[in-house]
């Protein structure tokens, strides 16, 4: 885990001191070693900022030569590097290190692109060859670690993170079609283009992705390598448990490979308690048996009493980060820092406490739930989906969801609207646009001009297939992961703390979205084939605990502080200066709760920020 940073371009008088400023500015990410290399005729410079996971010796240094030909720069993890190394060495490959870095480039060359396909794991990483002068560069499937870059045809600037390339003297200037987006429907990445950020002619490349850049045209391309193939098979529910658990052991076991102590993040839901329950069949090694939950003072929303009883079933050594709003305006401030993009919930701040505490306690890695709920049907919207594709197939009635849902205490029912999408959905989905796009413009605190300069820009879109797999499939990698994604990668490594996910291993997700939809939501329950793969391995009150709510914080009672009222306010006053919103917004202020539908203010608090 890591920072990089490049510049490509036939100027050699480009990059100068600008690549060593962009890997100082990375040192966050990376601070345990530094390097820089420029090929023998100056068209190329690639910067590293080193976190040492696996291989602490120098020999797993970067940027790392291959051969004599190519070099890498690699951010993230290569989670089954044991078993490509050994089939790269019967091959005849060598190695000087026993890092993932190097076998990611030995594949490369023994592959190509095609190597990717092969990989299991989290990365961003960028390969120069320096005798085909072609620059090679890749993002992982679901997009855990980031890639931003900038051409203009003279140069080609990348970098982890976007104030990198700030310090490379790109220029910077606010996006205000994804401000429109993010104001009136929260959302933070077009679904139409991936490439899309908050920053004017400034790219990230797109989860599961490549892009090549050859010097003597210095055009960008940018390809797809692996998509996500929703299908269908039947299978048993217990052959879908033995599956699921057989898959998911086998990816926490490879996400535990380190050279460095891991421990887990532990919220009190089923997600994260059921990858501490099955790190226990893998003790050995680095794993610390320390686990990591932010508590909130004992509010309604406090998880700890939950994270508590996980703890102690496996006698976890459990440290608590205490959370009790004083310093929010701060908080946000230092956070926003190192997010540079906006978000829509205080959520972030709490998730920001539990990984500076794992640093403070001397864990690197954290293995962490995120991704569960995309792709198991965690959340609760998914209840609707669920019951219009019964609906739809005359089988709402007979299944009994329903009733089973409202004995767990979901009273949300199917309405008559919700009733006439299941039979029409693309008219459905037409006229939700519309209404969408209708409500955006009319968004009573947008200033009049700045909501018709961006009234066609809206970027609002639904699932091409209604159904709960359609939902789930564009939640997971159209819209809705990427940000949570996002999230955790600057919250993580502004402590130079490695986020790992087992929940998105692909052959699981791949194997998971071909299952029904009946082993997702069942009896009214939400992630019913977690629930029963890990029944015997938790208590029973987790697996099928009923108030879960989600990680979130007591948001109202922290924008109810005098700091946060006042910073709130100077937030807004810039985006009124800024022409985004109308001036009668200064008059009113609404704290509102993590998740509200809404509230708003903690959305302006936030944008502010880009200004």
């Amino acid at each position: 885990m890591c920072g990089i940073a490049g510049i490509i371009s036939r100027n050699t008088g480009l990059p100068g001191r600008r690549l060593q400023d962009a890997v100082s500015c990375l040192r966050h990410r990376g601070p345990e070693g530094q390097g820089i290399y420029t090929s023998s005729d100056g068209t190329a410079t690639l910067g590293h900022s080193r976190l040492r996971i696996i291989d602490l010796g120098p020999a797993a240094a970067q940027p790392m030569h291959y051969r004599n030909r190519y070099t890498i720069i690699h951010n993230g993890e290569l989670y089954n590097y044991v078993e490509l190394r050994r089939e790269l060495e019967g091959s005849g490959a060598d190695f000087i290190s026993q890092s993932d870095t190097e076998v990611i480039v030995a594949a490369y060359a023994a592959w190509g692109s095609d190597c990717l396909r092969r990989f299991d794991g989290m990365f961003a990483f960028a390969i120069w060859d320096d005798e085909e002068k072609k620059l090679f560069a890749a993002r992982d499937r679901f997009g855990e670690k980031p890639l931003f870059f900038y051409s203009d045809g003279e140069q080609l600037a990348f970098a982890s993170e976007l104030r990198a390339l700030w310090s490379m003297g790109i220029p910077k200037e606010v996006n205000r079609a994804m401000v429109y987006n993010f104001l009136s429907i929260g959302y933070t990445t077009n679904p139409a283009d991936g490439k899309e950020t908050f920053y004017n002619d400034v790219y990230k490349l797109p989860a599961a992705h490549f892009l090549t850049c050859t010097l003597h045209d210095m055009e960008v391309t940018v390809q797809t390598w692996w998509q996500l193939e929703p299908g269908s098979r039947n299978v048993s529910e217990r052959e879908a448990i033995d599956e699921f658990r057989s898959r998911f052991d086998g990816s926490i076991a490879r996400r535990l490979r380190s050279d460095v102590p891991i421990g887990t993040s532990l919220s009190g839901g089923l997600d994260s308690s059921a990858v501490v329950a099955f790190c226990q069949h893998h003790s050995a090694g680095q794993y610390s048996h320390k686990c990591f939950t932010v508590s909130f003072g004992g509010s309604d929303v406090d998880e700890r009493p939950w994270a508590e009883k996980v703890a102690s079933r496996f006698g976890l050594e459990h440290h608590i980060a205490e959370m009790d709003g004083n310093g929010v305006a701060d908080l946000m401030a230092d956070v926003m820092r190192w997010q540079e993009e906006p978000f829509s919930s205080a959520s972030v701040l709490a998730q920001y406490k539990v990984y500076e505490l794992a640093k403070k306690n001397g864990v690197t890695v954290l293995l962490d739930g995120q991704g569960a709920d995309e792709v198991l049907a965690g959340y609760h919207k998914y209840y609707r989906w669920y019951w219009q594709e019964l609906y739809r197939a005359r089988k709402l009635g007979a299944s009994g969801e329903l009733e089973a849902a409202r004995r767990i205490g979901i009273n949300t029912g199917l309405s008559w609207k919700e009733k006439a999408a299941a039979l029409l959905p693309e008219l459905a989905a037409g006229l939700l646009q519309s209404r969408k796009a209708k409500d955006s413009f009319l968004h009573p605190d947008l200033d009049r001009d700045f909501a018709f300069a961006h009234k066609r820009s809206l970027y609002y879109s639904t699932p091409t297939s209604f159904d709960l797999n359609g939902a789930l499939y564009f939640n997971t990698v159209v819209q809705g992961l990427e940000e949570l994604l996002r999230l955790a990668d600057r919250n993580s490594m502004a402590h130079a703390v490695e986020i790992r996910l087992p929940f998105l291993q692909h052959e699981l997700v791949e194997a998971l979205f071909t299952l029904p939809p009946s082993l997702k939501i069942h009896e009214g329950w939400t992630k019913w084939l977690l629930r029963k793969s890990v029944a015997d391995e938790l208590p029973e009150e987790i697996v099928w605990r009923r108030d879960k709510k989600g990680f979130e914080p007591p948001q109202k009672q922290w924008m109810e502080q005098p700091g946060v009222k006042a910073s709130v306010a100077a937030g807004k006053k810039k985006l009124v200066d800024a022409g985004i919103l109308s001036p009668a917004v200064l008059k009113n202020y609404k704290p509102h709760e993590a998740y509200s539908a809404t509230g708003r203010d903690w959305k302006y608090w936030s944008a502010s920020f880009l200004f």
